[in-house]
């Protein structure tokens, strides 16, 4: 039976290491998806995990215990992350920036698919990664997060530590920018598949 996460934290700072392995176990899969969805590197992702749970261990005991391990756990995650992407350099931030000069990512489109429609268009699970994997990083992190993790949007402005209502602006921008990689997706396979 998997032990609630507060249960655990409360064994592991009474001394019982055990509980910890524990805590690893119920989120090591979790956090490796999560990460691998941005490094696409099974070794740098192994790296991001572990440093993650080391940074777990060595401040577990300042989490505030009526927070949520879960949304503690992947703010650390994601901050690891950040730091390992500003290293390589690989978010190009004028990317985001349309032609008018304008930041893209507060532009709301009201026409956005919902995520369920999206997968009912899916004939392939397979066409909706490869269209997730099209999608800019900043955007990738936050449907990851909403509908792999199931973080709520406000848990996800905290993650991020961004304003909630820029996270709810960047998550219609982000399913708007995902439908338009599925669609972009499924339209080159037609042409291919025509020959």
């Amino acid at each position: 039976m998997m032990q609630d996460d507060q249960q655990l934290i409360s064994r592991f700072l009474n001394g019982d290491d055990q509980a910890f392995e524990m805590l690893t176990k119920q989120y090591l899969s979790r956090l490796y998806n999560f990460i691998f969805q941005f490094t696409h590197e099974e070794q740098v992702t192994e790296d991001i995990v572990q440093e993650t749970f080391i940074k777990v261990w060595k401040n577990i005991d300042r989490l505030d215990q009526n927070k949520s391990f879960k949304t503690w756990i992947f703010t650390i995650a994601k901050n690891t992350l950040y730091d390992y992407l500003k290293k390589k350099k690989s978010i190009p931030f004028s990317s985001f920036v349309d032609e008018e000069g304008e930041n893209t990512l507060e532009v709301i489109d009201e026409d956005a698919l919902l995520p369920n429609e999206v997968m009912e268009n899916a004939e392939r699970i397979e066409d909706l990664e490869r269209a997730l994997a099209r999608v800019p990083e900043l955007y990738r992190i936050l449907l990851v997060l909403a509908y792999r993790e199931d973080f709520s949007l406000r848990e996800i402005a905290h993650i991020l530590d961004e304003p909630y209502n820029t996270i709810k602006s960047r998550h219609q921008r982000a399913l708007k920018l995902l439908k338009k990689a599925f669609f972009d997706e499924s339209a080159s396979e037609k042409e291919g598949s025509s020959y």
